[in-house]
């Protein structure tokens, strides 16, 4: 029997790892805008070589007119002549003479006004007006929280005439409610997990009940449809009859096995399922956090004269700077071999991050220039035009991998004249139509929708019926695909949308 324990051993082996320079690339190239700011000023607190321009130092401002600075380099992020490029990974020797050095800053400054040439050649990015900026900040200010359902109940709880004794026992109830108004636990489970006496917390929830809005605090549908019947005083009416007896057959829309049970008229009761209809059944929804999701466009698309022009938003992306106050420290005799080596690694990671940047906002900007060019007819038509295309499509069309545009696009939005949208919902599998073009399938669901928004309530489609009127279309799609989209579109099933 082998010997059992902990040995030491050493083997060979190839593998790949993706070198922290590359990793940051991928970083940037992924981050959004938003993002991308923090990812750069980490960046920034982690290297005294860069410094970050003002707005009025930026290319394209007032500031800028007259060139750069004698006493500092900058760099844009827009688009520079590619035979102007330093490469910042270059090996370089710590013994190497202090005018190489000078040499190189020499390039970086030939590059910087190549830049600024480029960027006053191409078109600006659409900036906002003062009015613009000033509404947005207004609108940002006025921001306010929500007020919790939770919070809203604790409130009326507060005011109650409830005893000091039920009162814990009310906010354990209120903690149990969930974001639509229903109470989470029964009566028994609550007095075994709490100790509490049971008719106790059947008081508590019954003042519960009693808040606002109606409804809330019942453990299932049933109850709460009927507490709000019972607060508009319509206690002996024909909806809470069927409410309380004919629950299950309300719920499959069988209005006439209803009708049977009750003994009245097919029109009486689907007059009282249209009553019941405007009751609310999760009334807790009102109160629903919805924190609203800001985003900011990294591209823009405007038509001009009849063609569609792409640009990026280079407003937020932050624009460096490499200082020549690090040159003149290079250039004094009594600076250590120490000290100019830390300030050659710090001058290659700086170059390293401008150049990640700039191509950063070159591939997001080729990638968009393809998108436009494919998808012509939805930014001249609307989503019924939209066409279907594959990432990797795309990245043969600009010639990078399709992880990278994946990369690219990910939680990056477009600005177009039919709205803003993600960069990913351009990109769809399709389907032929007999006309031999493709369509993408988010144009199929919206024609499937509309088709479902135009039906007769009395007489609902069924699934074979729409593929029907889909390949009447030109549009050959199976049932089973038709139902997926139907369930996607949160579309009942037609012997569920039946108005009898």
């Amino acid at each position: 029997m082998a010997q059992q324990g902990l040995f030491l051993s050493q083997k060979m082996a190839l593998s790949q790892v993706l070198a922290p320079q590359l990793q940051q690339s991928l970083a940037l190239l992924q981050a959004p805008t938003l993002e991308l700011s923090a990812l750069v000023q980490q960046e920034l607190e982690q290297n005294p070589i860069l410094e970050e321009l003002s707005p009025e130092e930026r290319p394209g401002s007032e500031k800028d007119e007259n060139g750069p600075r004698e006493e500092e380099i900058q760099m844009d992020p827009s688009e520079p002549p590619q035979d102007t490029r330093v490469d910042p990974t270059q090996n370089d020797d710590s013994n190497d003479p202090v005018d190489d050095f000078q040499a190189e800053f020499e390039k970086l400054t030939q590059l910087d006004q190549d830049w600024r040439e480029h960027f006053s050649q191409t078109n600006a990015p659409i900036r906002s007006s003062e009015d613009e900026e000033e509404k947005r900040q207004f609108m940002m200010d006025s921001i306010t929280a929500e007020t919790s359902l939770q919070e809203f109940l604790i409130e009326q709880l507060r005011i109650s005439d409830l005893s000091e004794d039920l009162i814990p026992v009310a906010e354990m109830i209120i903690g149990n409610i969930d974001d639509y108004g229903y109470l989470q636990a029964n009566v028994s489970e609550l007095a075994f997990s709490t100790s509490i006496d049971p008719e106790q917390i059947e008081q508590a929830i019954e003042v519960v009940q009693s808040f606002d809005p109606a409804g809330v605090g019942c453990r299932d549908l049933r109850e709460c449809l009927m507490l709000q019947l019972e607060r508009a005083e319509k206690s002996d009416t024909l909806e809470y009859r069927i409410i309380d007896k004919f629950m299950p057959a309300l719920g499959k829309r069988r209005l006439p096995e209803i009708a049977r049970g009750l003994g009245i008229s097919l029109p009486m009761v689907r007059d009282a399922v249209e009553r019941i209809g405007n009751l609310d059944p999760r009334p807790g929804r009102a109160y629903m956090s919805t924190p609203n999701q800001y985003v900011l466009p990294e591209v823009f698309v405007r038509k001009e004269d009849g063609e569609y022009i792409v640009t990026t938003n280079d407003d937020y992306i932050p624009h460096l700077r490499i200082s020549n106050h690090y040159k003149d420290l290079m250039a004094q005799g009594n600076t250590t071999q120490e000290v100019k080596q830390y300030i050659r690694e710090k001058v290659r990671a700086g170059m390293f991050l401008i150049k990640s940047l700039h191509q950063r906002q070159h591939t997001i900007l080729n990638i968009a220039n393809e998108i436009v060019s494919r998808q012509r007819d939805f930014l001249d038509h609307g989503v019924s035009k939209l066409k279907p295309m594959t990432m990797a499509q795309v990245a043969e069309a600009v010639d990078v991998h399709e992880t990278t545009v994946s990369r690219a696009v990910s939680g990056k939005y477009i600005q177009t004249p039919q709205g803003v949208y993600e960069m990913k919902y351009f990109f769809s599998s399709g389907i032929q139509t007999q006309d031999g073009e493709g369509m993408s399938n988010t144009s199929v669901k919206d024609k499937i929708a509309e088709i479902f928004r135009k039906e007769d309530p009395h007489h609902p489609l069924s699934d074979q019926e729409v593929v029907e009127q889909l390949k009447e279309e030109g549009i050959k799609i199976a049932r089973r695909t038709v139902a997926k989209y139907r369930s996607e579109l949160n579309i009942l099933p037609s012997s569920l949308r039946k108005m009898y």
